[in-house]
């Protein structure tokens, strides 16, 4: 196939490009600079210059390729306070990409999340996010992509671990090490036996190959290689790769991540596993924690 990617330069997308090529698709990478339309470029990727907000030409695009994954989402409106505009800027550019794939039965998948559920009985594929969740607005853009079944897209909603983590990650965990080497401290919130759950960025990325190629219309899938990591086994972990204490804080000593640091989120993902065949390989999150994010020098966290 030849597959649009939005976010093609982005933590998991840099990982899904290599992913399709080397399964022998053909990628279109959306980009809104020079150096990532060099990045794709070099990957062997086809480059489209624009961002979310050129919506023609994400119609434009998505009706000339056989399928679309969109991993784009403007991060930094997010986090810099305005998370409703962002899922609104997010909602109108699938709107744009679904446009033309109505009808035609073509994939379109989408990045989710898996950190709008509360806490309790395990999460599966089945089961809705929570309405007062941190993450909860950006469940309505899953709403509309699983819709999009009854009008011939073959659609599919990848929910993410709250924590995609590899080597190069600057995303959650980067927050919580350089939170601990500016600190001193290791934190957890309350006794630590909240959970996360987590996936390497390959496994993430080869689910998404796997989506793109053959779910069904209206497809939830969790992407979750470990179903949940109680919080004091993280912090134990970046405590010991410091070699800084660890402490019980409050949600505000990790900022904007706060919110994010006390849920208590246990995801199955054994039904995607078996739909799909997706067996994740790549190292746990603790075994990534030791062998990379403690050990760098200098880091740069952005979610």
């Amino acid at each position: 196939m030849r597959i649009l990617v939005t976010g093609a330069t982005g933590w998991i997308g840099s990982a899904l490009v290599p992913e399709l090529l080397g399964a022998g698709h053909r990628v279109v990478g959306l980009s809104r600079s020079d150096a990532g339309a060099a990045a794709l470029d070099s990957a062997g990727a086809e480059v489209v210059r624009g961002d979310l907000d050129d919506l023609d030409l994400l119609s434009a695009t998505a009706a000339q390729v056989d399928g679309v994954v969109h991993l784009a989402f403007k991060h930094d409106l997010a986090f810099g306070g305005d998370f409703p505009a962002a899922v609104a800027a997010d909602r109108a550019a699938v709107a744009a990409l679904a446009a033309p794939l109505k009808g035609t039965g073509r994939p379109l998948v989408i990045a989710s999340g898996l950190a709008g559920h509360h806490s309790g009985t395990p999460v599966t594929e089945d089961d809705p996010p929570a309405a007062d969740s941190p993450a909860a607005h950006r469940m309505a853009t899953e709403r509309d992509v699983l819709a999009l079944a009854s009008a011939d897209v073959r659609s599919a909603s990848v929910r993410l671990a709250p924590t995609v983590h590899g080597a190069g990650d600057t995303g959650f965990v980067s927050v919580l090490v350089e939170t601990a080497r500016r600190t001193g401290i290791s934190g957890q919130v309350g006794d630590g036996s909240n959970h996360w759950p987590a996936v390497h960025v390959t496994d993430a990325a080869r689910l998404f190959r796997l989506a793109c190629e053959s779910a069904p219309a209206g497809t939830v899938l969790h992407a979750a290689g470990e179903q949940g990591v109680p919080m004091r086994e993280i912090a134990g972990a970046i405590g010991r790769g410091l070699d800084v204490p660890v402490r019980e804080v409050q949600p505000e000593h990790f900022g904007h991540l706060g919110a994010f640091a006390a849920l208590d989120v246990v995801a199955l993902s054994d039904r995607t596993r078996a739909l799909l065949g997706w067996q994740p390989e790549g190292p746990t999150l603790v075994e990534d924690i030791e062998r990379h994010y403690t050990r760098a020098t200098t880091a740069q966290p952005t979610s």
